[in-house]
């Protein structure tokens, strides 16, 4: 045979595999091949000789005074003959000729080698990268089947599902790409790696790699939320009474900001400060409108925040996201209010003209958001003023909450029937895939 001892060094360090594991492979591949070439009923052993860098087999019988089985048993008589000194009831040991070994049975012992190295293979991709997830890794786009992206890390391929990229961006093959890594799946033919550039962990990442502060621990980040492409917000805090930790995550001239902004393909950041006062940290999130009090209701998890009437279009922002990404990071129900409004509910009324004030103007609130919610719809989408109204009555905000809606959730939505499911189903798949174009 040839000398394995190179072959098992060399493939061992350009697989990355333990050298004990590909010696284990060659043992029971030679084994199976023996076995094949002399039968199942005879006890042999594989051994691996570093010294020769060589696979020994071994057929082994036990010495007995009367021979049943010629497979495993042999007489006193012949075993002297091979070992003079074997007595009754030892095991002896016979080494066989490796070169009696054919075509057919080197085939078998390759197979068996690849498939462990296979195996071996994927533990080693599986446990590197599980012990990765949260972590930002770095590919090269490889190709794109049916919207999602498969990604070239090196030593393993990741997938970029089409739910976990950004609408607005697009990458062409060959084009490098960051994600977080989401999971690590094992799935037949090896580790799925799932990665994400929505998630809120990829951007906190960002800031990490950008931000010394944060990456020695002493600006924390708490949370994060992002309506991804558009606009996000991260709440940060310091351990250090001397370190500004808005101040550290902007950096000079927004240096650092800028550099997870443009990662971010420019998508807008709002940095706010973190308290342990849940109506102070609710306030610093709808930053930058001015707030003029905050109502909280435990029992319900939510506020009620009071503003100047000419502040109320800042505090709610565009298409209602702001306060949306407010609710988002605090994990607080925001029910936002003008100053004039709040005033009209609490003069001296009785108890049931307060109470049926209250209810018309969370009404009229209601419409509003729910109108705006209808226009967006319709103008990005370009459905009729009809089947909008349907989706902002049944609590659809944007068009961006419809990416990933299902016919299951449209046939929900009552008075919308199966054309209107299909124009809502056609309208989403153009945005999406013109998103990718």
């Amino acid at each position: 045979m040839l000398n394995l001892a190179n072959i098992i060094d060399q493939v061992g360090k350009d697989k990355g595999i333990d050298k004990h594991i590909l010696i284990e492979a060659l043992e029971t591949a030679m084994l199976k091949a023996a076995e094949k070439r002399f039968g199942p009923n005879k006890v042999i052993e594989a051994h691996y000789q570093e010294e020769m860098g060589e696979i020994e087999l071994f057929l082994f019988k036990d010495v007995v005074e009367s021979v049943e089985d010629p497979d495993t048993q042999i007489n006193l008589d012949g075993a002297r003959e091979l070992d003079p000194e074997a007595a009754l009831g030892d095991s002896l040991g016979v080494k066989l000729d490796s070169k009696e070994f054919g075509r057919i049975d080197a085939q078998t012992a390759k197979q068996i080698i690849i498939q462990k190295v296979r195996e071996a293979e994927r533990n080693i991709i599986y446990n590197e990268y599980s012990s990765k997830r949260g972590e930002i890794v770095t590919g090269i786009v490889q190709r794109f089947e049916k919207g999602d992206i498969i990604v070239d890390l090196g030593r393993a391929e990741a997938l970029l599902s089409k739910k976990e990229q950004v609408r607005r961006e697009g990458y062409r093959q060959g084009e490098r790409i960051r994600g977080v890594i989401l999971d690590v799946k094992v799935e037949a033919r090896g580790p799925q790696i799932i990665l994400s550039r929505t998630h809120p962990a990829f951007i906190m990442k960002l800031f990490q790699m950008e931000v010394p502060e944060v990456y020695e621990g002493i600006v924390e980040i708490k949370g994060a939320a992002r309506e991804p492409g558009e606009r996000a917000k991260i709440a940060v805090v310091s351990h250090n009474s001397d370190v500004d930790p808005v101040g550290a995550c902007v950096g000079v001239k927004g240096s650092r900001v800028q550099a997870v902004v443009q990662e971010l393909k420019g998508e807008k950041i709002d940095i706010v400060h973190w308290s342990e006062d849940t109506a102070i940290y609710v306030k610093n999130t709808l930053s930058p409108a001015q707030i003029s009090r905050v109502i909280v209701d435990d029992e319900e998890h939510a506020m009620e925040v009071i503003v100047p009437d000419d502040q109320l279009s800042l505090a709610i922002g565009k298409k209602g996201q702001n306060v949306r990404l407010a609710a988002k990071l605090t994990g607080w129900k925001i029910d936002i209010r003008t100053e004039s409004e709040s005033k009209g509910i609490t003069e001296k009324l009785t108890p049931e003209e307060a109470l049926r004030k209250e209810v018309q103007a969370a009404g009229e609130r209601e419409d509003r958001e729910r109108a705006a919610a209808a226009s967006e719809i319709g103008e990005t989408l370009g459905l009729t003023p009809e089947l909008s109204t349907l989706l902002a009555a049944a609590g659809y905000v944007s068009a961006d909450s419809l990416t990933h809606v299902t016919r299951e959730e449209l046939e929900k939505i009552e008075g919308l029937d199966e054309d209107g499911i299909g124009k809502v189903l056609d309208a989403v798949s153009a945005r999406s895939e013109k998103g990718n174009a």
